[in-house]
């Protein structure tokens, strides 16, 4: 009897990155709403210089996500292997939706 993928220590090539690339879609998506909201609320009552400014901002922090999110979308599609996430993207990603984040609560307040 062989060794499966998982006892031989390689990875198991089943749906898990079509369900990683899905969930980079969704998580796209989700700060794509954040970001046309925030827009939205802050050129609510007139476009301001602190607006405008946290307007754009929040624009740049989605396109910086975006890149990200679209480069391991397509890293995940490839059919082959996926490589590993590198420890810059990561917090490239996750420094772009905790600045999102920030920007988001101080247009509430």
């Amino acid at each position: 009897m062989t060794a499966g993928p998982l006892e031989s220590g390689g990875r198991d090539p089943g749906l898990q990155p079509e369900r990683t690339r899905l969930a980079w879609r969704r998580t796209t998506l989700a700060a794509t709403v954040v970001a046309v909201l925030a827009g939205k609320s802050a050129l609510r009552e007139g476009p301001s210089a602190t607006a405008i400014v946290v307007c754009v901002l929040c624009c740049g922090l989605w396109l910086g996500f975006l890149a990200v999110a679209h480069r391991r979308i397509r890293t995940l599609s490839e059919g082959v292997p996926p490589t590993a996430f590198t420890p810059r993207h990561a917090s490239t990603a996750a420094l772009c939706t905790i600045a999102l984040a920030l920007c988001a609560v101080a247009l509430v307040l």
